[in-house]
């Protein structure tokens, strides 16, 4: 493949393009074990042969059997593009919109070896979040686009391509679900199965709709969520000195090793695939890597002599090590030393070796403490057992699909055992919505929390404690891509969104909301010297409406002044204020009883399409799991029109007062009065507030028999 207009002209079938199998030195997605019978079988390749022209069949036919067989899915390898899979500018696509091109520029960022977790199986992260179900859907898709005019949506019902509709000009381009399975029977079961017959797709979050900006997205977050643990948890602001352990280096969770650099604490994160491992070293967001549990433990007392050693050695080496280490050098937390290891091994190993130090020392060697694994997965590849080595739990994962659960769940039981010994010590441990303590609540360990509702645990959600003020506060994950490909195209808007908070700041802002856009300021400030782009020209910041909106202004009014070459791609996470329903995670902090449903997320979606959004998408799953959750996001292209710079008002405040209207009406006093402001500051706002229940005895009096 030489070119991206032979990627726009449709399925390679003359010739059908060499079958080169998997590519070696790539990783690639754990074998799926869906369970499918002899007919489910002949469906799931009947269903991916509807594809291609009776010609071609039969050859197909064979190598989609094997696949299935051996891998459990039909990806159609045969099929993956031999191009260098990449963001390219936006004026190399050979489209008739700019916003089709826009978007085939966010696909390719998507599936980029660089990006993505698994590129060959078109997985972006999690370990299951895909971008398509198989590479014709990518081919089809990619052709559509490049036929699109400003009159026709596409639709895409789960990575397939329905095809192109007409609409407005008004209208989407794009129209997004992935997942939307009928609630009863949207099970694990049912998904590993629906999945292999190539019906439906589990899009995470930002893979399904095109929106990954590579790991800098849970960087940030995971910097503000260590900043705000460390003032809540600790007391402090400067977490020098401070140890936070952690365990994940795959897709979002290799952004844990670069957010503790950037906090400035000592980070020690695990991981069990030396593949991963190796990728965060290689791009500079781990400083060291070790296999041995000495190493981590001398790490974090005292300071290594050698710092360009990646791996730490073992036996007596190691033991004249720390004895070397221990007459000359200070602890590093006293030290106060910025470090970010990876320990190559399981992270159970980890805690338990803690909690032996702590045990037989006295010393906590550990503050604050989560866990970044795709629990969310936990039987297909999202979280390894202790009891077996990574190459062993991949084979016992589809040779004894029930062996491998019953191991997790002990597992899980161990890693909360030691997480629990730790926590009576001063250390602290929040879940990171990636469903750590629901699924180690259904593997029996102890994580009851004792009077709590059926959504709390022992440990609290990071939404719970510390994110969650954010989110009713309308702060949340809004990032925007560049799509000339330009470094200096988004100089320019680091610059531009610096300047509009600043402004805010100086118009008057509550302190509390004060101290988010400093934060912020300070990360756009640290962005370009820790190096934080990875794929795609994209940045990623937490604002409120008042924010959105004035930097999408801005960046709009650049883009037609010519300061900023090309359009720019404004998004965010679906991990905010409005844009997801997830019990666990997002609405975990929501108390009326309403955590369980789902009109927000819905609405959202929704709203987006009516007031200008330039692509929409709505899932079933993300963050915690298949049938966990439901959430949405967008795409915005901002092209330098005046027509751009309308929607983005529009569109934008929608996007955020909707959740916060949600929150508000849920009791949470910070969305009241965030929401009253906005109410005041624009009179086409009107929004059912809450009363309160001044006296609660009366309930009890009311409901006597």
């Amino acid at each position: 493949m030489s070119s991206l207009q032979e990627l726009c002209s449709g399925l390679p079938l003359q010739p059908l393009p060499e079958n080169r199998g998997r590519w070696a030195g790539v990783p690639h997605a754990p074998v799926r074990t869906p369970g499918l019978s002899p007919a489910e079988e002949q469906l799931a390749l009947k269903n991916a042969l509807r594809y291609f022209p009776p010609t071609v069949q039969k050859l197909l036919a064979q190598e989609f059997a094997q696949e299935l067989r051996q891998f459990g899915h039909i990806y159609m390898y045969r099929f993956c593009p031999s191009i260098e899979m990449r963001a390219y500018p936006i004026d190399q696509y050979p489209c008739r919109t700019r916003a089709a091109a826009a978007i085939m520029h966010m696909i390719m960022n998507n599936l980029d070896p660089a990006v993505a977790q698994f590129p060959q199986e078109l997985v972006t992260y999690g370990g299951n979040g895909q971008v398509f179900s198989n590479w014709a859907q990518f081919w089809l898709t990619m052709s559509y686009l490049s036929k699109m005019t400003e009159e026709q949506t596409l639709v895409m019902y789960s990575g397939h391509p329905l095809g192109l509709f007409p609409s407005s000009p008004g209208a989407p381009r794009l129209i997004i679900t992935n997942g939307m399975v009928i609630p009863n029977y949207s099970s694990r079961t049912e998904y590993e199965k629906l999945f292999a017959l190539g019906v439906t797709m589990y899009g995470q979050m930002t893979a399904g709709s095109y929106c990954y900006i590579g790991p800098q997205g849970i960087v940030h977050g995971t910097v503000l969520t260590v900043l705000n643990a460390g003032r809540r948890y600790l007391g402090i602001e400067d977490l020098a000195g401070k140890v936070f352990v952690t365990s994940g280096l795959g897709g979002m969770s290799g952004a844990q090793a670069k957010a503790a650099a950037i906090v400035g604490c000592i980070g020690v994160i695990a991981e069990v695939d030396k593949a991963a491992l190796v990728k965060r070293h290689r791009q500079g967001w781990l400083m060291e890597v070790t296999d041995s549990l000495d190493h981590c433990i001398v790490r974090l007392r005292y300071s290594w002599l050698h710092r360009t050693q990646s791996i730490g050695g073992r036996g007596g080496s190691m033991a004249r090590a720390v004895q070397c280490l221990m007459s000359s050098h200070r602890e590093a937390r006293k030290k106060k030393e910025v470090l970010s290891l990876g320990y190559h091994g399981n992270v159970v190993d980890l805690w338990e070796r803690l909690v032996h130090e702590l045990d037989t020392t006295g010393e906590l060697l550990v503050d604050l403490g989560s866990d970044q694994t795709s629990c969310h997965n936990p039987f297909n590849g999202g979280y390894y057992p202790v009891q077996l080595s990574f190459s062993e739990a991949q084979s016992l994962m589809s040779s004894n699909p029930a062996a491998f659960k019953h191991l997790v769940q002990e597992s899980l039981r161990r890693h909360v055992s030691a997480i629990n010994r730790l926590a009576q010590e001063k250390f602290y441990f929040w879940d990171y919505g990636n469903a750590f303590l629901l699924e180690a609540q259904r593997a029996g360990a102890d994580v009851e929390k004792k009077g709590a509702n059926k959504m709390e645990f022992r440990y609290p959600s990071y939404v719970q404690h510390i994110m969650g003020d954010i989110f009713s506060q309308g702060f949340g994950p809004f990032r925007w891509v560049c799509t000339s490909g330009d470094p200096q195209d988004l100089a320019v808007t680091d610059h531009l969104a610096t300047s509009v908070l600043e402004k805010v700041i100086d118009d008057g802002v509550k302190a509390s909301v004060k101290l988010q856009y400093m934060d912020n300021i300070r990360w756009i400030r640290e962005a370009a010297k820790h190096q934080l782009v990875v794929g795609s020209q994209a940045r990623i910041l937490y604002s409120d409406q008042k924010g959105r909106v004035a930097i999408a202004v801005a960046i709009n009014q650049a883009i037609a002044s010519g300061k900023i070459k090309a359009p720019v791609v404004l998004s965010r996470d679906h991990h905010d204020v409005s844009g997801t329903d997830s019990p666990f995670r997002e609405t975990s902090n929501i108390y009326d009883g309403s955590a369980f449903c789902a009109d927000m997320a819905v609405q959202n979606f929704v709203g987006d399409a009516c007031r200008g959004a330039t692509w929409v998408a709505l899932h079933n799953g993300g963050g915690v799991g298949w049938g966990e959750v439901i959430n949405g996001g967008f795409g915005l292209v901002l092209d330098g029109s005046a027509q751009a710079e309308q929607k983005a008002r529009m569109m934008l405040s929608w996007d955020v007062s909707n959740g916060v209207a949600r929150r508000c009406w849920s009791g949470n006093p910070k969305a009241y009065e965030i929401i009253c402001q906005t109410m005041k500051e624009n009179s086409g706002l009107v929004v059912t507030l809450p009363h309160e229940v001044v006296d609660e005895r009366m309930l009890q009096q009311a409901l006597r028999p």
